[in-house]
């Protein structure tokens, strides 16, 4: 039973749950660049460059006999898988850019003056005595 106390408490931690939820976004935004990628940004690209659709775009190595299917080194899909990596990177490295600037600015703001000690405040009603003695 220890174990399963141990999972339990390790499982409901604010971390774990944390990295859950990142986990599932990630997943879901995944899907969403995939998209972009795929339906947004490939067909202009492909009309660019003469009307290519990147998906098609592939090597036929050993074509089709029988009941075994055609080898094909489908180099498009590559292109398109790498574009939609740069596109996730590259938001995630702007994300992380505005957190870092945040945090900097957290760490720049000026920190109250520290309360002074017992000791300062003696010192400063001796020294304001002599000065009304002076007078």
């Amino acid at each position: 039973m220890g174990i399963l106390s141990e999972f339990k408490a390790f499982a409901v931690k604010g971390n774990v749950v944390d990295m859950a939820v990142g986990i599932i976004i990630g997943a879901a935004f995944g899907k969403i660049v995939s998209s972009f990628v795929g339906d947004v940004i490939m067909p202009p690209v492909g009309l660019l460059v003469g009307g290519v659709d990147f998906t098609d775009l592939a090597i036929t190595l050993k074509a089709a006999e029988g009941d075994l299917p055609a080898v094909v080194l489908s180099y498009g899909k590559f292109i398109q898988t790498v574009l939609d990596f740069v596109i996730v990177a590259f938001a995630i490295f702007m994300g992380v850019k505005v957190i870092n600037r945040l945090k900097r600015e957290e760490e720049a703001a000026p920190a109250a003056p520290p309360a002074p000690s017992k000791e300062q405040e003696l010192l400063a009603e001796i020294r304001d005595l002599l000065k009304s003695q002076q007078q």
